[in-house]
């Protein structure tokens, strides 16, 4: 479903040589196996999905997006989107008046909070030419804001350009459980257990297990957010105990899964 600012067949910007207003907003739905080809902007973008996840590429790695977290992209850096199921895309578009002179150079996997997750979702009815002085401007302030205030993300997944790796690492995001061994992998790939190990290393800078690791305890939030028992968790992403469970998620994020859950949306805000 369109929400905002889709041009016709095509998830590209319209050509514009300066935003209408301080902040540009565009919210659009992406599909499953849709990809929005490389480009960049000219301003800061601050990228982040409602629902659904998206594999960004950009010259500084390829990477999950999950709704817990966005990514903050600095002007004419060039990014590539692409999603494995149906997503709810926003995209803010900042000028340098928003973002402030200490914008980082390089992307950044920020935490998102229950708060900013509102006032994006406010900002897809927002008119292109709002009033900066009346109470549109100050939900652009208020939002401005709050992305200065986000904290970097506790754990990323970068994601593999290997053709092979990428197979299997798309297959293990679909189905975080699968208990499949790296010979296994090897053999759905097309490659030896060795090869996929040491091109594993050099691609994302991770260990198939640690990679696996990851994927699954960004797959247990949404899970513990519905309010699912931590061992139900455990279980369904194949982790051998509830406690080895327990134990790697608190060393990641900081809290226990069953404090995280009792927080509901607002776990990443507490994490320290």
């Amino acid at each position: 479903m369109l929400l905002a600012g889709k041009t016709k067949d095509e998830y590209l910007v319209p050509p514009m040589t300066a935003l209408p207003r301080p902040l540009f907003v565009r919210a659009f739905a992406i599909p499953g196996n849709g990809t929005v080809s490389a480009h960049s902007h000219a301003w800061a973008q601050f990228m982040y999905a409602t629902a659904g996840v998206l594999e960004v590429s950009t010259p500084h790695g390829h990477h999950l997006l999950p709704p817990h977290y966005a990514m903050l992209i600095p002007p004419h850096v060039a990014h590539t989107v692409v999603t494995r199921e149906c997503v709810a895309f926003h995209s803010l578009y900042l000028d340098d008046s928003l973002t402030g002179a200490d914008l980082a150079s390089e992307c950044t996997l920020l935490c998102m909070t229950p708060l900013l997750r509102e006032l994006v979702l406010a900002t897809s009815e927002l008119p292109v030419h709002y009033d900066p002085h009346g109470p549109d401007g100050a939900l652009v302030c208020l939002l401005a804001d709050r992305i200065r205030r986000l904290r970097p993300a506790p754990l990323v997944v970068p994601m593999p350009t290997d053709p092979r790796l990428l197979k299997l690492a798309r297959a293990l995001h679909a189905n975080p459980g699968d208990p499949r061994s790296l010979d296994e992998w090897g053999r759905y790939v097309g490659a030896t257990r060795r090869t996929l190990s040491r091109v594993f290393r050099s691609d994302t800078g991770l260990s198939f297990t640690e990679w696996r690791q990851a994927v699954r305890l960004l797959a247990a939030l949404p899970l513990l957010e519905r309010g699912e028992a931590v061992s139900s968790v455990a279980a369904s992403l194949g982790y051998e105990s509830t406690s080895a469970f327990i134990t790697l998620f608190h060393s990641r994020f900081g809290v226990t899964p069953r404090a995280f859950a009792m927080r509901g949306v607002n776990g990443f805000e507490h994490v320290q």
